[in-house]
């Protein structure tokens, strides 16, 4: 019970930290341009899929960790695993 206010805290750093990798990411990737939006009638299909699916691996890597490394802090200061019996 006392993770979650320290997970929903983690979870906000970590999305603004997935979101300022995507940028970076994209900037390589992308040729410099912003990353497009699904309704950006100007760019392709492959583009906006390419775009989507580098954006959820990254988001998915960082809550991971973030998950991660939030309950193994929990253990090392309560000995216990959140969310375990």
């Amino acid at each position: 019970m006392l993770y979650r206010p320290v997970g929903l805290i983690l979870g906000l750093a970590g999305g603004a930290a997935a979101s300022a990798l995507f940028t970076q990411a994209w900037k390589a990737v992308g040729r410099g341009s912003d990353a497009p939006d699904a309704l950006d009638e100007d760019r392709s299909w492959r583009e906006i899929l390419i775009a989507a699916a580098i954006q959820g691996a990254i988001f998915s890597v960082v809550r991971a960790a973030v998950d991660r490394g939030g309950a193994i802090g929990v253990r090392r200061l309560t000995g216990t695993w959140p969310g375990g019996s």
